[in-house]
């Protein structure tokens, strides 16, 4: 069997893009060099020895003489900074139109639709937010309408919150189906719509990670992911990875509440031990011998970046490190394992949004040497092309 092992570690940037002002960013913005600069370092073993530490200077990431992976810097070529456009590159989609964004919140004639269409009465809020502070600011009126929390951000989404013990999942999840196809079927040209159910726990909204659920604007292009799937081979994704695709490309799929979760399961099907008949799209096929497993992990971005939470970041950065150690050593002769990121999220620099950044890949094989530093390369698309070159 000959395997490609991405892994996605959300948000991770390091270092601003040089058109990153149209994104209303800040040139210092580098999310990795500032995560390790507020916590003194960070104990990451595995991202040393593979080469992490020299791409740049990041305080506590060590540069090595002979690292074991080849790593690179990659610009990205699409105009984004979100989820869907950074993931959609990293599998052979380049974006020549930024996805669409709203600054003023939603148009009323899109809102009106949406309360038609879903029969909820009303919504809150219908601007930029962030996500942990809009569901505490509107709780309670929440809860005196029952009305949907509405709200964007500096990238393209749609977010509904509702606390899922006054609204159930499944309205929540029909409602976000509907603003889906009410977003597609206008062209209004929306990334992502998410459901973002939370709970009052302790007297405090919380969000409830295991359920959130992205529905994603379906892939403009087949990606390297039909193409392996088309070819009969397999494509596991792990986490939001199928949310991401619209399920587009995929064979097999299984959702995560967190990345230790993520990358316990990154491990079993690295180790062939996830019951895929189970997680499989149709039952009873028989597959190539050509696989692609894809993870994202997005405690990084969700708990941390967007909570401006450095401490919080570089602790979620470690644990990833510590999974590597079994997976690294779980990898077979004909397994490429690939770690890169989808974009920036800073937590230091003003803001709680993505941030417009280049992206570290990690490319290692335990049957080829490393090749050194490749130096800065323009688009994430390279990934798709040392794949499709493996398997």
């Amino acid at each position: 069997m000959t395997r490609a092992i991405i892994m996605v570690i959300d948000s991770m940037g390091i270092g601003a893009m040089p058109d990153c002002h149209e994104f209303n960013d800040v040139p210092e913005c580098n999310t990795l060099k500032h995560v390790c600069e507020f916590n003194k370092g960070l104990n990451v073993p595995n991202l040393e020895k593979m080469g992490l530490g020299n791409l740049q200077d990041f305080e506590g990431i060590k540069k090595v003489e002979n690292p074991i992976a080849t790593y690179a810097t990659l610009v990205e070529k699409s105009k984004g900074k979100d989820t869907t456009t950074g993931h959609w590159e990293i599998a052979g989609i380049v974006l020549d139109r930024a996805f669409s964004t709203f600054p003023n919140g939603f148009p009323q004639e899109l809102i009106d639709k949406f309360i038609k269409e879903t029969n909820c009465g009303g919504i809150l809020a219908n601007c930029p937010a962030s996500g942990t502070a809009i569901i505490e600011k509107l709780n309670d009126e929440h809860h005196a309408t029952k009305f949907p929390i509405i709200y964007t951000s500096a990238d393209s989404v749609f977010q509904i919150a509702v606390d899922t013990d006054l609204i159930p999942l499944e309205t929540l999840y029909e409602w976000c189906e509907i603003a889906r196809r009410i977003l597609t079927e206008d062209d209004y040209y929306v990334s992502r719509v998410i459901a973002r159910p939370y709970k009052v726990i302790d007297g405090k909204p919380t969000r409830i990670s295991k359920d959130r659920r992205d529905y994603s604007i379906e892939p403009i292009a087949p990606t390297l992911l039909n193409e392996v799937k088309d070819d009969g081979g397999k494509v596991i994704g792990i986490g939001k990875i199928e949310d991401i695709f619209s399920k587009s490309g995929i064979t097999h799929a299984i959702h995560t509440g967190s990345n230790k979760e993520g990358l316990e399961l990154t491990l079993k099907a690295i180790k062939e031990e996830l019951p895929l008949e189970e997680l499989a799209y149709e039952k009873g096929l028989k597959y190539s011998d050509r696989e692609i497993i894809f993870t994202n992990l997005v405690d990084t971005d969700m708990l941390f970046g967007h909570r401006n939470d450095p401490a919080g970041y570089g602790k979620a950065i470690e644990e990833i490190d510590e999974y590597l150690t079994p997976i690294l050593e779980a990898l077979k002769e004909d397994d490429m394992l690939i770690i890169t990121a989808d974009h920036g999220c800073d937590p230091c620099v003003a803001g709680t949004d993505h941030t417009r950044e280049k992206v570290p890949c990690l490319i290692y094989s335990k049957s080829l040497p490393s090749n050194g530093n490749l130096g800065e390369i323009e688009g994430f698309d390279v990934i798709a092309s040392y794949i499709r070159e493996w398997i």
